[in-house]
């Protein structure tokens, strides 16, 4: 096997064209599509497979094989297009499918693409089902004859329905957005979000000032939505005059901010501005029954701690992937969640990272609260998040039991890696799941402090 070839959970990525290929495409598709029909012969499911993609050059290529392969097995195929992934998962739920299949290497570059894969849930699959997928792909899955062939239809409409499912929240006062008119600087990155976010910001009567909107998926930056990568964002604020900037990434489940000033915030304040929102919107609403919980990944900034305690809620960590925070929010009856890289989750739409779900919460947080983006992070205890990688040369376990020396006061977390942490900082050490390198995060009072610790981490691994 490819040693870039990434197997998850949930799906695998790779190289186009050196490790993923149509062929392989074609036969997880295949895969997938038995597992649907399998769920459906038990009675749990049904047998249509909902297919969607990024803009990637290759994704229209991969998506006629993963057509082929879904007909090939009986199954019948939605076919969305050029959509965001959570739409896809929407519209899981909205057919009542079997499974969903969406094609995106999300952040990674343009070289890359993936398959993605979803339960009839609309939530991404668990290890046992992905583990089902992955032995039906290597076994062969049984074709359907001449006359078992599936079937393909088109569903146009999926990003107006998930839109209007987001502005249909109780929670967000579209009237007041609009009213409030702001001015919204924009950068989709030339992935699947220009079919989204514009229609999306015209509903809430934003004046729109943007760029990269067409979805040819020729990226013209690195497409993660991290400080680094949002410069041009950040002139266009300036030079615009805008309220906030916003940007997604190729798929559009994260959302990264920019203030008025022209900086960018940091993703870990996207989740911690709608995690505030929602809270608020509770709190105003009369509280409802019991104490609320928030659910983050192991590796979210303590600023979305500090949000959920402002307002006595319960917050709860789960390992790194929106499938384990989604099951961990599912099973603790969260109100909100997500992860610190911009993805914001919300049950009451869907337990899945939404990027359109996160712009209506923050353009309703800076309407309730009436601030700037740079107020709101100056009001907020302040932290810095230091990032690393490494090559991934074998066990890290050796690694692990050496930070556990170095650091004996530490709390310590083993559900995903290492997590060590003390009340104000903590220092992360993972295996990477979408790259073949090992992650080494940390966030500290200081940027100083945060540098030590993952300093102390690639020491350690020399």
């Amino acid at each position: 096997m490819s040693t870039t070839l990434m197997i998850s959970v949930s799906g695998m990525r790779g190289l186009v064209g050196s490790d993923l290929t149509p062929e392989l495409v074609a036969r997880h598709a295949a895969a997938l599509g038995a597992w649907a029909r399998a769920g459906a012969a038990r009675g749990t499911g049904r047998s249509a497979v909902v297919l969607g993609r990024d803009a990637r050059t290759s994704g229209a290529m991969f998506a006629h094989a993963a057509i082929a392969g879904l007909m090939s097995v009986g199954c019948d195929v939605i076919d969305l297009g050029i959509v965001p992934t959570p739409t896809v998962q929407l519209a899981v739920e909205h057919h009542g499918a079997g499974a969903g299949l969406i094609l995106t290497a999300s952040h990674n570059p343009i070289e890359w693409n993936a398959l993605k894969l979803v339960g009839p849930d609309g939530i991404f699959l668990d290890a046992e089902a992905g583990a089902a997928v992955r032995a039906l792909a290597e076994a062969g899955p049984p074709r359907a004859g001449w006359d078992g062939i599936g079937r393909v239809r088109e569903d146009h409409a999926a990003v107006a329905r998930h839109l209007d499912q987001v502005l249909a929240l109780p929670m967000i006062d579209v009237a007041a957005i609009r009213e409030r008119r702001f001015h919204v600087a924009l950068d989709c990155v030339r992935g699947a979000g220009g079919t989204a976010i514009p229609p999306l910001l015209e509903r809430l009567g934003c004046r729109v000032t943007a760029i990269n909107l067409e979805t040819d998926g020729r990226f013209p930056h690195p497409p993660e939505p991290i400080p680094e990568n949002l410069g041009d964002l950040g002139r266009l604020v300036r030079e615009s005059g805008a309220d906030i900037g916003i940007a997604v990434d190729p798929d559009v489940d994260r959302l990264a901010l920019v203030d008025e000033t022209g900086g960018a915030i940091g993703e870990d304040y996207t989740l911690a501005f709608a995690v505030r929102a929602v809270l608020d919107a509770r709190t105003k609403a009369g509280g409802g029954q019991g104490t609320a919980t928030v659910v983050v990944n192991l590796s979210t900034s303590l600023v979305v701690e500090d949000a959920a305690r402002d307002y006595g809620a319960r917050f709860v960590r789960a390992p790194v992937g929106e499938a384990n925070v989604a099951r961990a929010m599912r099973d603790e009856h969260a109100l909100i969640g997500g992860e610190g890289n911009g993805g914001v989750m919300l049950p009451a739409l869907h337990i899945g990272r939404d990027a359109p779900l996160g712009v209506a919460l923050i353009l309703h947080w800076l309407r309730r609260s009436e601030r700037m983006v740079s107020d709101l992070v100056a009001a907020a205890p302040r932290y810095r998040i230091v990032k690393a990688k490494g090559p991934r040369g074998g066990a890290l376990e050796p690694l692990y039991g050496k930070l556990r020396q170095r650091f004996p006061d530490a709390q310590v977390d083993t559900r995903d890696g290492l997590r060590l942490a003390w009340q104000d900082r903590w220092l992360h050490v993972r295996p990477s799941g979408t790259e073949p390198i090992v992650r080494f995060i940390a966030e500290a009072p200081t940027e100083a402090d945060a540098a030590a610790l993952v300093a102390a981490g690639r020491e350690l691994t020399s």
